[in-house]
Order: C-alpha cells, then structure tokens, then sequence
C-alpha cells in the first residue's frame, strides 16, 4: 500500500513536503517502517539535506526521532478540527527542540524564524521541526493532516478549498469509509 498511498496524496508546499514525508516513513497499513534501524535514519536525514554527511544516527537518536515522527503525527490528527496539538505530543516536540537548542533568529525578508543551534541527529531534527514552525507561520501548517483512517494514519496535504480534507486519498481510504457507512445503515435497515 505504500506506493498507492504515497501516489495519492499531494506533496506539501516547500519544505514542508520534508515533515509530511517524515511522517509517512511509517507506513502503518503494510507495516513497513523506513526508519528501523539508526541507519535507515542517517540515510533518511542525508536524502532530506537535513544531516551532513560525516554524522551518524545511534540507536538512541533513533528512539528520539521515531517519537518525534509519531509527536508529529499527532499534531497533524489535531488539524482536522483546528485543535491544539494534543499535551503527549507537545511534549516530545518541546524535548526535541530542546536538544536541537532551537533559537529564534531574525532573516532579512521573513522575519523570526527557529534554527537549530545543535549539530548531528539532534540539529537534523530541530531543522525539520523549524520547518513544522515556518509552516506555522506561513499558514500551510493547518492543511497537513493525517489520514481519519485509523489503519493507514498517512500524511498528506490538504488542498480542498474548504480545508476539509479527511483522507490521503477518496479513491482508497475515502472509498472504505464509505462502504463501511453503507454496509452500517444497510444492516441497521434490516434489523
């Protein structure tokens, strides 16, 4: 399902295609995850000109970026009804920028924005949580979800003009809830 899914959903603007990509590193409906070895961390971060290459992942750097990967995956859940990022994943999202010693710096043509002071997987993953701020700030955070579908969970970027989107995609995800609903009413006619 990962080649179905990633194909449906529409990359995010920017930079901010880094962090919904991040996020799908999970692929929660064929169980397959990228990120399972410190290596396959390293490889992901270089891919994403997030991590120099002299610089390699431990298995606790790991654990912190597969917690901030899920973190971010509740954020997005949060964006469908406009809620605040749940207290769980803000928590794990204030530790990361912690260890990235995240500092606000002012730009010649944007403004304030936050740059890892750290260096190595800890400075890698405050620059993607930069970007998380940057997004913020531009308005195109509130339009990266997850999928409604709690078997699949895939990030993609919302374009409907309502900012309504629920599923990575109508075709597949969208199509099985549906079919769900029918199957529901249909049964609850005939008893």
């Amino acid at each position: 399902m990962l080649g179905l899914m990633s194909g449906a959903s529409t990359p995010a603007p920017g930079r901010l295609e880094a962090v919904r990509r991040f996020v799908n590193t999970l692929d929660i409906d064929a169980g397959t995850d990228a990120l399972a070895t410190p290596g396959d961390l390293t490889g992901w971060l270089r891919s994403a000109s997030l991590l120099a290459g002299d610089t390699d992942a431990e298995p606790g750097d790991l654990a912190n970026a597969v917690a901030v990967r899920e973190a971010l995956r509740e954020a997005l859940a949060a964006n469908h009804g406009g809620e605040p990022i749940p207290s769980g994943a803000l928590a794990v999202l204030n530790d990361a920028a912690a260890r990235a010693r995240l500092a606000a710096t002012l730009t010649a043509s944007d403004g304030w924005r936050a740059r890892p002071a750290a260096g190595g997987v800890d400075g890698a993953i405050g620059a993607l949580l930069a970007l998380v701020g940057d997004a913020m700030a531009d308005g195109t955070w509130s339009r990266l979800k997850v999928c409604v579908n709690d078997t699949c969970r895939w990030a993609f970027y919302d374009e409907s003009r309502a900012r309504t989107g629920k599923w990575c995609s109508m075709q597949v995800c969208g199509n099985r809830a549906k079919q769900r609903a029918w199957r529901g009413r249909r049964a609850e006619s005939t008893t």
